[in-house]
């Protein structure tokens, strides 16, 4: 049951939690800024330089959560539910405070970004199956038993790249847009300096790795550079 007690704020009483719940603008602006400056931008980060450097059989483990091989992949994923699924409760908590959608650009840009993460959530469980001559229970042998959407780089797997990874450059910019608009218009005292450090220190360690050479080919680095795999023959020339 919602409580009004201030301008700005609204607090729900929760009998499990034994308390109050507070809900304003200052709350929603420190989840976001976690959100969208911290939480997504060290899942980027961890699938972008975290793979490990090719080998000939690539990855042959399962894709799980348990095998550190795909810790990178495992950041990324399970990063990602955490961080859009804090992002959505950051959007209600906004609209239950301001009473509804405002119209105004901050709301625009926060809502659209909110959408457009959702998408990514919802576009990786369309990217189809694994697949790979060497992983897991494939056999070297048997080409039937190799088959999978980003082995040979299907249409399917093509097209949820394509998306995937155009939609993330979008997600960034809407919430740099409804970061910035919304301390425009609600100023929370020390944040505007958390997004800028923030800003820098992905920066300076994107460079730092690039630099490095921490960022390998995905499907090398999980399927391993075999020059006989599909997509390796695709790209001979690389």
């Amino acid at each position: 049951m919602g409580d009004t007690a201030s301008h700005g704020q609204v607090g729900y009483f929760l009998d499990f939690l034994g308390g109050i719940i507070p809900l304003d603008f200052t709350s929603h602006a420190i989840l976001m800024v976690t959100v969208w400056f911290i939480m997504v931008p060290i899942c980027i980060l961890a699938i972008r330089f975290g793979k490990p450097k090719p080998t000939f059989h690539g990855i042959r483990v399962e894709i799980k959560l348990a095998n550190p091989e795909w810790w990178w992949f495992s950041t990324h994923k399970f990063g990602l539910y955490i961080a859009i699924g804090l992002g959505v409760i950051g959007a209600i908590t906004a609209l239950i405070v301001s009473g509804g959608f405002s119209g105004s650009v901050h709301s625009v840009f926060g809502i659209a970004t909110v959408v457009l993460g959702c998408a990514q959530i919802v576009s990786s469980w369309l990217r189809g199956k694994h697949g790979g001559r060497y992983y897991l229970d494939a056999d070297p042998g048997k080409p039937e038993t190799w088959r999978g959407d980003h082995y040979d780089m299907t249409p399917r797997r093509r097209k949820f790249e394509a998306f995937h990874k155009t939609c993330g450059y979008f997600v960034g910019f809407c919430a740099t847009g409804a970061v910035a608009t919304g301390l425009m218009q609600y100023p929370v005292p020390g944040l505007a300096t958390v997004v800028l450090v923030a800003a820098l220190a992905i920066f300076a360690l994107a460079a730092t790795f690039e630099y490095k050479g921490y960022r390998h080919d995905g499907y090398r680095a999980a399927f391993g550079f075999d020059p006989e795999h599909p997509y390796n023959k695709a790209r001979s020339e690389l």
